[in-house]
């Protein structure tokens, strides 16, 4: 695993050396439920390469097709299975507000529960805060 670390619990779960269960595995990520949901449904998709956090993406093509995939995934397991949810979100911390040094997009299907976890999903402008997954991929798109 590039750059991975085994006390990284991400990279662990990535290499499927944990319990969790996975919702979706592929080469480049693998995708399960949040230990500590903030909305009706709360997953997670990680890349099974160790990037640290949004700030070690770069604006090329693999992090781009990366971050793109990511979000494709996560749309695909939510739709699946919160069909009726009327309102998806899709993004990542950024540091210091990340909980776990292992770049992950959080897919949650609202409403959020309780009501005051929006709070942990509000951007924070040029502190960072959370950044919707779009909004990174207009950073990252290639020019």
């Amino acid at each position: 695993m590039a750059g991975g670390t085994s006390a990284c619990i991400f990279c662990q779960i990535a290499r499927s050396s944990t319990s969790t269960s996975l919702l979706h595995s592929d080469d480049r990520v693998v995708a399960f439920e949040d230990i500590n949901p903030a909305a009706l449904r709360h997953y997670l998709v990680i890349p099974v390469k160790h990037i640290p956090t949004v700030r070690d993406l770069k604006r090329r093509a693999e992090d781009y097709t990366l971050v793109s995939h990511m979000l494709d995934v996560g749309r695909m397991l939510l739709q699946r299975d919160v069909p009726q949810s009327k309102q998806y979100r899709f993004g990542f911390h950024q540091p210091p507000l990340n909980s776990v040094n292992h770049l992950h997009l959080h897919c949650l299907a609202l409403p959020f529960i309780p009501r005051w976890k929006h709070v942990k999903y509000l951007s924070l402008g040029p502190l960072g805060g959370f950044i919707e997954a779009e909004k990174l991929l207009d950073k990252l798109k290639p020019e």
